[in-house]
């Protein structure tokens, strides 16, 4: 069973060792860098690791962004042990649940790096459509609620 879970001094540890293959590190922030960012925007970050039962496979900060009032899916990642299963499908599963019913989100933003195409094809066969504005290396995408 996929869930989110809240980042604690408890599982704080375990969350900082999950990381993605060398291929996949010019694409995606460490956990350090996204905790540290989501500190720094405290108000306006949602971090969380994604789980499998017990187990920590994945990281997602989500995030509202005010100079243009839109939820994002700001940072996402599987740990490199753990891709392939499903796990990143059922995460932005919920990652949208939580946008949609905590904060009544009609849509939701996300910036993929160019050249990153697993992550587009993931994001395109949830629902994500790309909105044509490609800005500092990445191209937006938007997710709009049925």
């Amino acid at each position: 069973m996929v869930h989110l879970q809240p980042i604690t001094p408890e599982n704080l540890d375990d969350v900082l060792k999950l990381s993605v293959s060398a291929d996949q590190q010019p694409f995606v922030s460490t956990v350090a860098h996204s905790l540290a960012q989501a500190w720094a925007y405290r108000d306006t970050a949602f971090p969380f690791a994604i789980y499998a039962g017990d187990v920590p496979v994945g990281f997602v900060m989500l995030g509202y962004y005010e100079a243009r009032t839109q939820y994002t899916l700001w940072k996402f990642l599987i740990d490199q042990r753990h891709q392939g299963k499903g796990y990143g499908r059922a995460a932005l599963g919920l990652a949208a649940e939580y946008l949609h019913g905590t904060h009544r989100a009609r849509e939701i933003y996300t910036g993929v790096s160019l050249g990153n195409e697993v992550a587009k094809r993931l994001y395109l066969s949830f629902g994500f459509r790309e909105t044509g504005l490609i800005r500092d290396g990445m191209e937006e995408l938007k997710y709009i609620f049925p």
